[in-house]
């Protein structure tokens, strides 16, 4: 019999060669064995001949080629069995160790975090309040935060129970716990890597920070810049445009604090202690800057190419709600909406989202002053801003936004004891409703009276304007008019004009300065049910982190050599009126 092609020769059972099945030219154990190795024999004409083989190998064997052929069958289902154990074991390791990383890494998403700076659960109450009864809305109106409500977080510092601003963005920024004052630095004083710089670098993200305060000031500089003290603004500001070892990672900037960014050179325009020119600098690195309301609105959110862009649209802080010129200055809700477009066109067809922190600055502000009115229009501007960029959330399943506050200002209480007897059940907003200007800006126009006006003239401008006018304070007494028109002390004015407007409405004010109290945590869009419950601070932190697959660490040991000390004297703040440039009247040169 001639050999066929191919690795499987076949002999039949009545050749010369016994009737053995080969597999090439190796003879083989047994006849049947080889028949089930090759299968040649299925539906041939030598069908016959093979099963008679298959008899005579039950004999040889002691067990049947059906029987033989379902072990062999067996064999292999456990192989394939022990196999995908295998694969599966090895997977569950890789999921552990890093895919779960991975496929963050790989999958789109953004993540909008929301910081209302200094309102704590009795400010939210007091704005709903406020909002429902004089809108004449239903008992069970909800605010656009009452909505998304998810728990509480924890605010004390690494050195205090009562943090401030600073040590509470680091806690988000670096998820974890510093001294008060310090900007992204540990208890060590040695940078820590911020969850912004490690999505710009780690993930290619587009990164923002939008706010009302100075983009210096201490909540935007956490996540931006690592410095010992929260003073040391000039270099902050040198960070933020990126003159430090990663470069620039901070591509959208609206806000106020231009006077940080230009040279002592240009005294009517600056609060630097050098001659550095950084705006100048940011336009060389690629920055495209503005500086008005009329650039701002003619800004093309269609256009891919419009960062790094640096909008600061304030000299100083951004004006409080009550008091902005809405053709001078955008809302905040204005901001956050362009800064979401813009960012948004900067990311479409690419893998990579965007980080962007959205600040509701000047809420903490008005408190430090025991300014209700203020504080209030401050938080109701911040509902407005949330409602934005729920929208947007709902428009985009791959987002997420939190909204936390870093900690409460003012010790805040929606009741004032007025006398000694037991007290009325009872508060009244519709005392703040008629409110035109903050305390802020009326203590800025007392004191910038010509000082030549006599004492009467003072007397008549707070008697006919400032109390009825700008207050809403239509009962005034000789009291209270002679103790404004008189007072010399942005301090001492402030608390007067606070007393005249809480006193009538029956709020109350504990403190001028921060308390310990746990503030309410909010959250929605893409797992905001991991936050609920209370958490410490650092948590917020952990959440971006895990929702971005981010590894802070390595972002720490680039930049352990940076330098966290301002070469030049820093501007220290203080509290209330003397905080040097938070007072217009302190710097009226700067314009």
């Amino acid at each position: 019999m001639s050999q066929l092609n191919g690795p499987y020769v076949a002999i039949a059972r009545n050749s010369s060669e016994g009737a053995h099945v080969h597999f090439g030219n190796e003879p083989r154990d047994s006849e049947a064995a080889d028949i089930e190795d090759n299968d040649l024999f299925e539906g041939s004409t030598q069908l016959t001949d093979a099963m008679e083989v298959a008899d005579s190998d039950t004999l040889y064997y002691g067990i049947s080629l059906g029987t033989r052929r379902r072990m062999h069958k067996g064999r292999g289902f456990w192989v394939t069995v022990g196999l995908l154990v295998l694969v599966s074991v090895v997977g569950m390791f890789w999921l552990y160790f890093d895919g779960i990383n991975w496929m963050q890494r790989s999958k789109k998403r953004n993540v909008i975090l929301m910081i209302s700076d200094g309102f704590g659960p009795a400010s939210e109450t007091m704005a709903r309040n406020f909002f429902q009864q004089t809108n004449n809305l239903s008992i069970g109106y909800q605010s656009p935060l009452d909505e998304i409500l998810v728990g509480s977080s924890r605010t004390r510092s690494s050195d205090s129970l009562v943090t401030d601003s600073a040590a509470g963005a680091t806690a988000f920024s670096c998820r974890l716990k510093t001294y008060n004052g310090a900007i992204s630095v540990t208890d060590d004083k040695t940078p820590c890597g911020t969850v912004l710089e490690a999505a710009k670098l780690q993930r290619g993200m587009a990164t923002g920070l939008v706010v009302t305060s100075r983009i210096t000031h201490a909540t935007p500089g956490a996540f931006s810049a690592h410095t010992l003290s929260r003073n040391m603004e000039d270099l902050i500001a040198e960070y933020q445009i990126g003159n430090y070892s990663l470069g620039p990672v901070v591509d959208l900037m609206f806000g106020g604090g231009r006077c940080h960014f230009m040279p002592n050179t240009k005294p009517e325009a600056s609060c630097r202690m050098d001659d550095r020119d950084l705006w100048a600098d940011a336009e060389a690195a690629g920055f495209r800057t503005l500086s008005s309301r009329k650039e701002f609105d003619a800004l093309d959110t269609a256009d891919a190419k419009l960062l790094p862009l640096l909008g600061l649209m304030a000299p100083s802080h951004m004006d409080y709600e009550i008091d902005r010129d809405s053709k001078e200055q955008p809302s905040l809700a204005e901001m956050a909406d362009k800064a979401l477009r813009i960012l948004d066109t900067s990311t479409k067809n690419k893998n990579a989202g965007f980080f962007l922190m959205i600040e509701g600055s000047r809420i903490d502000m008005a408190a430090h002053t025991n300014d209700p009115a203020a504080h209030l229009r401050d938080i109701i501007a911040y509902w407005d801003a949330v409602a934005v960029v729920r929208k947007y959330v709902d428009e985009h399943p791959d987002t997420v936004m939190v909204s936390v506050s870093d900690h409460e200002t003012g010790g805040f209480s929606v009741a004032k004891q007025l006398t000694p007897e037991y007290p009325d059940y009872l508060w009244k907003p519709e005392v703040l409703k008629p409110v035109r200007h903050s305390i802020e800006y009326i203590s800025s126009q007392l004191l910038g009276q010509p000082s030549g006006d006599s004492r009467e003239t003072k007397y008549r401008f707070v008697r006919d304007t400032v109390f009825p006018d700008w207050m809403g304070i239509k009962d005034a007494s000789h009291q209270e008019i002679s103790g404004v028109a008189e007072e010399a002390d942005s301090v001492r004015l402030r608390q007067l004009l606070s007393t005249a407007i809480s006193d009538r409405a029956q709020i109350g004010w504990a403190t001028h300065g921060h308390s310990a109290v746990d503030v309410n945590l909010y959250a929605y869009g893409k797992d905001a049910h991991v936050l609920r419950g209370n958490h410490e601070n650092t948590d917020i932190g952990q959440f971006i982190i895990d929702s971005l697959g981010l590894d802070l660490g390595l972002i720490t040991n680039k930049i352990k050599g940076e330098r966290v000390v301002q070469q030049t004297t820093s501007i220290k703040e203080a509290w209330l009126g003397r905080r040097d440039i938070d007072a217009p009247e302190h710097y009226p040169h700067i314009h």
